[in-house]
């Protein structure tokens, strides 16, 4: 993390404060220092130092931003600005975010806490900031031209209200939200209990992460806007795998994930390995009769959902979006099926023309892992990530969740491949193969019969459809 001041003195910074509610002239004195985040790693879990105790939440690829206590008031500062987000290795994106980063860092108070965030425009054009799922005075609420003036170009607006309920919820804009959210300007908000709640456990590991979707052609770096469903990039906190960081816990902790949606499409969240409870949404906890065994959810688009589990198998589980093109990157979405077509004669003829030419295709899309094709520069590969056996030949929502017996509590280190007991691991069989039992239930005349080929005729318009 670094620190800037963005203003040059005090007087500055009272005529650029524009509150949305009558404050202080003490409190708008100064603003707190914002504090600005580049890394696109995962950091620490920000233990407080200041204001009431709580077990911190661990952003995946993010971090929570720092505040101040400003007599008994949490004041944050988010600055709402251009960025450069690492979305893989290698391959980067020009968004907007908040303090350095898309998403913007996590927010995480108390039950009961006052807060007042500052919020600095450095965008080229207004905005606004809506605090979804909060409760709070009408003024506050975000919604430019329905609550408030929107957030002019240089200018800091103040809101401030109580963090009336515990919960996790989101933030993002409600001033040209089509562009700016499509920019990436979102983040996590996470209230905390103020005591022992009866519908809210105390877990081990605390994740919590945003669900992004891009779309941004290969080569390029600036999302395309006016996207609303062929997006070619499917994130977590604006990173697509290999690049999302792995869930790393300990054997038989309680694990907490909270999952946030501000795509343009729904997302069913599976996990390997285990079963989880959905413990809550952007509503509030859930009571426990709601509550059922699932290995996957689905969390529709403006919805949070809390995932509760006992991490009790060892081992590297895949955690995913189950829609299967949402676990790939850089997709075409004009690319015809080539799979049975015969290439053989074709292929050294047209080589002759194109000598680059390669068969893609043919024999499914799996090779395209291993292929080393030329790529424009800042591109994601659509399918990569290397295991301890071979290509994972996954991208964009996928993670891995890391159970390990050896890993420290609080200790969030990637432990490395799981090494599978002896007898515990699929293998190859070398030995004779039976002949299936349907065979020898079948007549020989059945065995031996000409296979028929159906003819389909597909309809060449959509008439009385």
């Amino acid at each position: 993390m670094n620190r800037r001041n963005f203003f040059n003195g005090a007087a500055a910074t009272a005529v650029g404060a524009v509150a949305a509610a009558s404050l202080s002239r003490v409190a708008l004195a100064a603003l707190p220092e914002p504090v600005l985040q580049s890394s696109p790693d995962t950091q620490p879990p920000l233990v407080p130092n200041t204001g009431r105790p709580y077990n911190p939440v661990v952003t995946l690829n993010g971090w929570t931003l720092p505040w101040r206590m400003n007599n008994g008031v949490k004041e944050f500062h988010l600055v709402a600005e251009p960025v450069v987000r690492e979305m893989a290795p290698g391959f980067k994106a020009h968004m907007w975010g908040y303090n350095g980063q898309s998403p913007g860092p996590t927010i995480e108070v108390v039950e009961g806490d006052r807060v007042r965030v500052f919020v600095t425009n450095k965008l080229p054009e207004h905005t606004s900031v809506h605090w979804h799922g909060q409760r709070l005075p009408n003024g506050m609420d975000g919604v430019s031209g329905l609550n408030q003036r929107a957030i002019g170009v240089g200018k800091t607006f103040v809101y401030e209200f109580v963090a009336r309920r515990p919960g996790t919820f989101m933030y993002h804009p409600h001033a040209d939200e089509m562009t700016q959210m499509a920019m990436g300007m979102m983040g996590f908000w996470v209230t905390h209990p103020k005591a022992k709640h009866p519908l809210i456990s105390e877990v081990d590991r605390d994740f919590c992460f945003l669900l992004n979707a891009y779309d941004i052609d290969p080569g390029s770096m600036t999302p395309k806007i006016m996207t609303m469903l062929d997006f070619n990039l499917w994130s977590w906190n604006s990173r697509v795998f290999p690049g999302i960081d792995t869930l790393n816990v300990r054997h038989n902790d309680k694990v907490r994930i909270r999952v946030g949606n501000l795509t343009m499409t729904n997302h069913p969240i599976h996990l390997h390995g285990h079963e989880f409870q959905v413990t809550g949404s952007d509503g509030g906890p859930w009571p426990l009769a709601a509550r059922v065994p699932e290995i996957t959810t689905d969390i529709a688009v403006g919805q949070m959902r809390q995932l509760e589990f006992l991490a009790d198998e060892e081992g590297d589980w895949a955690f995913h979006c189950h829609k299967s093109h949402h676990t790939m990157n850089a997709m075409g979405h004009n690319v015809p099926t080539m799979i049975g077509v015969d290439h053989r004669g074709l292929v050294g003829q047209l080589q002759k023309a194109v000598p680059d030419y390669m068969v893609m295709g043919e024999r499914g899309m799996a090779d395209m892992g291993e292929m080393e094709m030329p790529l424009p520069d800042n591109t994601a590969p659509m399918m990569t990530g290397t295991g301890p056996y071979g290509g994972v030949e996954m991208g964009g929502m996928f993670s891995i969740l890391k159970v390990r017996k050896d890993q420290k509590p609080r200790d969030y280190k990637d432990p490395g491949w799981y090494q599978q007991p002896a007898g515990t691991q699929a293998y190859e069989w070398t030995g004779p193969l039976p002949d299936p039992a349907r065979f020898k239930a079948d007549s020989p005349s059945a065995a031996t019969a000409p296979a028929t080929e159906v003819q389909v005729r597909k309809p060449a318009t959509h008439n009385h459809h």
